[in-house]
């Protein structure tokens, strides 16, 4: 016996009731559970569609889904880091790799020069709070779609949380951090200054890949993901 489109329907409203809230992950377990409770119908017949259900449901475990939740996270993270250094890359080669040496001889310039600590410091306040309101606004409009009930894929969502990242960790800790220390740049010996002028480099242009690359290729990313993404967004 096949299962109904209603009975498909209540398992993509079950995983959702069981903590599964991306559609991706949500397919996925609906395709397991329908394939394992018509075999479970074909051993026993009399058993009603919840029975069939509940009885495959318990075969996850006790944590239910959340060890297939936490797989696909693995998997999609790993995706999402492949994403992120293809277009770090980018930035090394040409013709890029001219911009980023202009950034980078920039950099170690401004560091050479006297109280080059402050205007590096207001420099990073300035992008904290450009940062912050943008992501007030961003995360306002993620909050309309949860409340819309679109469908939200795993690494959709995991474009939308990094976002963030290099804001509240990187740019917050090097700020307090420079805050704090004792040090002069333009005291320092050569080598350190290269040092850290390359790796504020990197930083910078990792901060942009995840902040406005990535979000802007968005909806290309999501269709090379994940070939129902366009069919999805469309029912």
């Amino acid at each position: 016996m096949k299962l109904t489109a209603s009975q498909i329907d209540n398992l993509f409203k079950f995983t959702r009731k069981h903590y599964v809230y991306h559609y991706d992950v949500q397919s996925e377990l609906v395709d397991h559970l329908a394939n394992d409770i018509e075999s479970i119908w074909q051993e026993t017949p009399n058993l009603s569609f919840e029975q069939a259900r509940d009885k495959s449901f318990k075969k996850f475990g006790v944590f239910g889904f959340m060890d297939v939740i936490e797989a696909k996270q693995k998997q999609m993270n790993k995706r999402y880091w492949k994403i992120l250094l293809r277009f770090v890359k980018e930035w090394f080669t040409m013709p890029k790799l001219l911009t980023t040496i202009l950034m980078f001889s920039g950099i170690y310039l401004v560091l050479q020069v006297q109280y080059s600590k402050f205007i590096i410091l207001g420099s990073l306040l300035l992008a904290i709070i450009f940062e912050s309101v943008y992501l007030y606004k961003d995360r306002q409009a993620q909050k309309k779609k949860t409340e819309k009930k679109e469908k939200i894929f795993l690494l959709e969502a995991m474009i939308g949380q990094t976002k963030g990242g290099f804001v509240s960790i990187a740019f917050v800790n090097i700020f307090n951090f420079i805050h704090l220390t004792k040090v002069e740049f333009s005291s320092l010996e050569t080598h350190w200054l290269l040092l850290i002028a390359f790796c504020t480099t990197v930083v910078m242009i990792m901060f942009y890949v995840t902040s406005y690359v990535i979000p802007n290729k968005c909806q290309e990313l999501l269709q090379e993901t994940y070939p129902e993404y366009k069919l999805a967004k469309s029912l």
